[in-house]
């Protein structure tokens, strides 16, 4: 059957946890607090990137002490603010929040723009993206089964799936670059040196970790130990809305698997239509190179 995609500002959101009035509370009524931290990707932003960020938020907070991510689900740590199923958890969590969502930037809450609130944006190399949201869609109920890997493609690059444009998304977000409570990095910085990135990120937060807390966020928000940990490998979730026999959630985590994927025509029509989306950005991405 087709899935019924929720459709809020011109955008598709997937029906199991979202409706048009959790994206238009989210939107229009939710009042973001000065001490709120947002954990913002678009979908499939690396180790489903959010995902990944959320343990090493949740690790910061705890100063590296692994017993909350062991013991607490990812949804309940750091809720989905905007979807019928985190905006309640939202509300009733005590000061500070931390909380995520994919949502654009121009969907995001309107209080936020009054609030000294601080965003972390994660970025990644968006051919890695495109293939990560495919097994996704394969295995997750509330999507629509790709019919191939050249149509999902061409949805991706004309922003016909769900949460909208890649490009847009990244470009919306990347007007605040230059705002102090504004935190951006790229997947790829994070896989290269999580140790550094975690330092950046406490410097940011304003937490002081000393050497063995940051030791032991990077350790327990390695790929190993999130798999192993059903808080955040999704393995708790019910088949009918993750259906994981058809695929693993933490996949593979790995940079550059884009290149078992794309054809050559396919990479140089990706290329082409990268340069001519990201000009005016004035950015220069590790995948760039």
């Amino acid at each position: 059957m087709p899935i019924r995609y929720v459709t809020y500002e011109g955008i598709k959101f997937p029906p199991a946890y979202n409706s048009e009035h959790s994206l238009s509370f989210a939107h229009n009524e939710f009042l973001v607090r000065d001490d709120d931290i947002f954990n913002i990707t678009y979908p499939k932003s690396g180790r489903r990137g959010t995902v990944w960020m959320t343990e090493i938020l949740s690790l910061i907070r705890s100063h590296g002490c692994p017993g909350w991510s062991r013991t607490v689900l990812n949804s309940d740590r750091v809720p989905w603010f905007s979807t019928r199923l985190g905006l309640e958890s939202a509300l009733s969590y005590p000061p500070p929040r931390l909380l995520t969502c994919h949502l654009p930037r121009h969907i995001f809450p309107k209080s936020f723009s009054h609030s000294s609130a601080k965003v972390i944006y994660t970025l990644r190399d968006p051919r890695d993206v495109v293939v990560s949201y495919y097994y996704f869609s394969k295995m997750c109920n509330s999507y629509e089964d790709p019919t191939s890997f050249e149509q999902f493609l061409r949805d991706f690059l004309n922003g016909e799936l769900p949460h909208g444009s890649w490009f847009e998304h990244v470009r919306g977000w990347m007007e605040m670059k230059d705002k102090e409570n504004f935190f951006f990095i790229t997947y790829e910085e994070l896989k290269q040196d999580l140790h550094s990135s975690v330092r950046r990120l406490c410097q940011f937060l304003g937490q002081d970790l000393d050497d063995d807390a940051v030791s032991s966020v990077v350790r327990n928000a390695s790929f190993t130990a999130m798999r192993e940990n059903p808080m955040c490998s999704s393995i708790l979730l019910p088949a009918d809305i993750m259906d994981q026999t058809k695929g693993q959630f933490l996949r593979k985590g790995i940079c550059g698997d884009w290149e078992n994927h794309f054809t050559v025509a396919q990479s140089e029509t990706f290329d082409k239509i990268y340069w001519d989306r990201m000009q005016g950005l004035n950015m220069t991405f590790p995948w760039d190179r």
